[in-house]
């Protein structure tokens, strides 16, 4: 049997005739069974090169197997909390120690990061420097079911553990959550910084020890005073 053209399918399976200068559409082969093209199908895989992106194949998945190692990565994006914070760019500090485990690979380690705050007290700029440690497990699992190393959902949507991609791990968002809560809620420029004057806003550490606005009453109770002070009221 020859092959068929597009017209000649055409013909065959509707019967009617078709235009010589008409186009046949290109026919898409679907699987059987139900299931997607893996060509219509996109993974977002961790890219090796990637800044925190680690490779775990040296530990061979032998449990017991270790590996230290330190590198200096750039902060992707601002890490901040209210007065505190990581500026983009600024160089993340690692020093870790990679060991296979029967379930996977525990990575245990601390970042160091320099910080970029106001004094809550004067609100003087700070710059200053903040180290958190971490440790987590990813777990050995289906590289199919893994999308970029991130943590998988469970059924009420919260995550769950993380997982190897390809014997690959992507450390940035444990690091980013650990230095994230180890960032200062009130920052201090000193521990015994005076702050502000509540009248004027003056820094009080250069105003002076006899800053002052001399005695304040409440206007509120103004008129009380004076008739306090008015003679032949005792």
């Amino acid at each position: 049997m020859g092959i068929l053209s597009g017209q000649d399918c055409a013909v065959a399976v509707s019967g009617a005739p078709v235009r010589a200068d008409a186009v046949a559409a290109p026919v898409l082969a679907w699987p059987s069974r139900g299931r997607t093209p893996e060509s219509l199908i996109t993974l977002s895989r961790l890219d090796p090169r990637a800044p925190f992106v680690v490779d775990t194949r040296p530990l061979g998945r032998q449990p017991g197997s270790m590996r230290t190692m330190s590198r200096t990565e750039p902060c992707s994006s601002v890490l901040a909390v209210a007065m505190t914070g990581v500026p983009e760019g600024s160089p993340i500090r690692l020093d870790f120690r990679l060991e296979a485990v029967m379930e996977g690979v525990l990575v245990t380690g601390t970042a160091e990061a320099d910080i970029e705050a106001e004094c809550s007290r004067c609100l003087d700029p700070i710059a200053d420097s903040v180290e958190a440690e971490f440790q987590e497990l990813f777990r050995y699992g289906d590289d199919d079911d893994l999308i970029g190393g991130e943590p998988r959902a469970d059924a009420e949507g919260e995550q769950e553990d993380y997982h190897l991609e390809d014997d690959l791990i992507d450390l940035e968002p444990v690091v980013r959550d650990a230095v994230v809560l180890a960032l200062p809620l009130s920052p201090l420029c000193r521990e015994d910084c005076p702050g502000l004057c509540a009248e004027c806003g003056a820094k009080l550490s250069e105003a002076g020890s006899d800053h002052g606005h001399g005695e304040r009453i409440d206007p509120r109770w103004q008129a009380l005073r004076q008739l306090g002070d008015q003679p032949g009221d005792r």
